[in-house]
């Protein structure tokens, strides 16, 4: 079966294989230039781990409602951690069709952020299912190294230093990491989606999905099917990095719709840059204008290369859209 996105496998990446680095950086950099969307195969998270996620979490979307809202987000106050029923969340200001559960860094509550109040800092929330915080700990920690790995490979596909990424943003990166039960869409229509069209904010989002599919990726006004491969990952670009290269790697649009008859779920996990770290373009890159999407109106009619600020400013600026009764 063949694939409109591209398939990278990054095993000489995660194994520091010097030159072939860059050879596996060169496919990097054609698929973020193209499509702003990839496949990443070799990347060495344990499957089990995967596994194990994912049987933990149909363990608790099965659950009663009470049993799920009692870790619901509200509880979480500023860190916006824990659960959310479908239809509590909204993209592009329409709710989505779909339940879940928050995760981030976890801080206590002597944590510097934690104790000045900073939003979207602080404890986890998690269920009470044997074994599941541990499993989702173990999850983003493999997926932070995963992180890494990648943006080294940005880094040179940019032809940067490798740890130029590293050192600017994301020595100390924000991650985010959410658990997704998408029920089947029962009456499909053109304006029935799971989740509607939008884009990521930060740098790259890694996605574990189900075998159920349902995810579509924009690509020169067409939309495509990012049908499910055994043990990859979904990589996609997100605003940040956009912005920082000025468009010449692009944020592009995706959507999902769950007509599979299936529960689906999915396990997008968010590396960003520091929550305090100034977005700038970086220094010397081609411009934008090189892009297969340049010129384009966005789909939110937004222009990310305008924005000026921290990650935070803009992150906080895009999440009080998403839940304004949280806010």
């Amino acid at each position: 079966m063949t694939h409109p996105l591209p398939i990278v496998d990054v095993s000489s990446l995660v194994a520091g294989f010097g030159s072939r680095e860059n050879e596996v950086a060169e496919q990097i950099g054609d698929a973020c230039r193209e499509h702003g969307f990839f496949y990443v195969v070799g990347h060495g998270v344990d499957a089990a781990l995967q596994n194990r996620l994912e049987a933990l979490s149909r363990e608790f979307f099965a659950l009663p409602p009470d049993f799920k809202m009692a870790i619901r987000m509200k509880l979480a106050g500023r860190a916006w951690r824990g659960y959310f029923p479908v239809g509590a969340e909204l993209t592009s200001g329409q709710p989505d069709k779909k339940e879940g559960l928050y995760f981030g860094a976890e801080l206590d509550d002597h944590h510097p952020k934690v104790v000045a109040r900073v939003p979207l800092h602080g404890r986890n929330l998690f269920p009470d299912v044997s074994e599941f915080r541990d499993t989702v700990l173990d999850y983003m920690a493999a997926m932070t190294r995963l992180g890494h790995t990648l943006m080294r490979g940005i880094a040179l596909s940019l032809g940067l230093d490798a740890s130029y990424f590293a050192d600017s943003y994301t020595g100390d990166p924000f991650i985010l990491f959410r658990v997704f039960h998408y029920p089947p869409i029962t009456i499909a229509s053109d304006a029935e989606w799971s989740v509607g069209e939008h884009t990521d904010y930060g740098l790259i989002t890694l996605l574990r999905q189900d075998d159920v599919g349902g995810l579509q990726v924009k690509l020169q006004s067409q939309w495509l099917d990012a049908r499910p491969i055994p043990n990859s990952f979904v990589c996609n670009i997100g605003d940040m990095l956009d912005q920082m290269t000025g468009g010449l790697y692009c944020s592009t649009p995706h959507r999902v719709r769950n007509v599979s008859g299936a529960a689906r779920l999915s396990f997008p996990f968010f590396f960003d840059p520091n929550f305090d770290a100034p977005i700038r373009p970086i220094v010397g890159l081609t411009s934008h204008a090189e892009s297969a999407e340049a010129g384009k109106p966005r789909w939110d009619g937004l222009d990310v290369h305008g924005f000026s600020g921290t990650y935070g400013d803009y992150l906080l600026s895009k999440v009080a859209r998403v839940f304004p009764d949280l806010g």
